[in-house]
């Protein structure tokens, strides 16, 4: 694994771990991280989804948004009760960095599908006031583009068959990395 990437992961869990009272591990700190990133953290516990938080735009420096979202993963995540102190040796974490998102032009639902890059795509799905996005890493559990999208329609709040012309799709890729941890 890359330098930047041990670091980054090592400033996400750094900032879980401090919320314990634990001290940091230290971190070779990169001067782009000073420029604004986004990111997501995602945790998982034996293989099972603990909390995934991120910013799906850039709006504040990389260093900040990767620890403020690993504290959000781990402790204001809604489908999740907030980490306890005793299951912080067996949580993974991730850290993936996001390029910008750009949107996709299509006829569509059919048209739309074929646009979508499974296993490189992340994508976010807007109608309305309804919002939600998939990591490219959710390709792993969904390779077929129409069951992703169904997934990523109630993941919003819409129905799985849902089609307005007020959806709208982005795409957007990422690179990550994840702690060799249980």
């Amino acid at each position: 694994m890359d330098e930047p990437g041990i670091s980054l992961l090592r400033l996400a869990r750094n900032a879980i771990s401090e919320h314990f009272g634990l001290a940091p591990q230290p971190v070779a700190e990169q001067p782009e991280w000073r420029q604004p990133g986004a990111s997501f953290v995602t945790l998982t516990r034996h293989g099972e989804l603990r909390g995934c938080i991120g910013s799906l735009e850039a709006w504040r420096p990389l260093a900040e948004d990767v620890a403020a979202n690993a504290r959000t993963a781990a402790f204001r995540d809604p489908r999740f009760a907030p980490l306890a102190a005793g299951e912080l040796a067996d949580i993974r974490v991730e850290v993936s960095l996001l390029t910008p998102a750009q949107p996709l032009s299509f006829r569509d639902e059919a048209d739309a599908l074929t646009q979508l890059r499974p296993h490189i795509d992340g994508v976010i799905l807007s109608a309305g006031r309804h919002r939600a996005t998939f990591l490219p890493q959710v390709w792993e559990q969904l390779p077929d583009p129409a069951a992703f999208l169904a997934h990523l329609k109630r993941k919003a709040g819409l129905a799985a068959d849902y089609w307005g012309s007020d959806l709208r799709l982005e795409r957007y890729t990422v690179e990550k990395w994840r702690e060799d941890r249980p």
